[in-house]
């Protein structure tokens, strides 16, 4: 998942998922900036966030928990 530190909607989902159990990765783009390019591209060129980045390659923004959980087959 891409997150800023500011980002509501981040730490929401990260709360939720958490809660549920549901393993991510947080990658935060302005700490790691090499990773703006790919949430730019699957953003239409947008530094939309949270961006979560799935294990077959897709991406979702700003998805729901049961959205991801969905994606995930959890």
């Amino acid at each position: 998942m891409f997150t800023t530190s500011w980002c509501g909607y981040c730490a929401r989902l990260k709360s939720q998922l958490t809660r549920e159990g549901v393993p991510f990765t947080e990658v935060d783009i302005e700490r790691n900036p090499e990773h703006v390019d790919f949430v730019e591209h699957v953003n239409g060129g947008n530094r939309t966030v949270p961006t979560v980045l799935f294990p077959d390659g897709t991406a979702a923004t700003n998805p729901s928990a049961a959205q991801v959980r969905e994606r995930l087959g959890v």
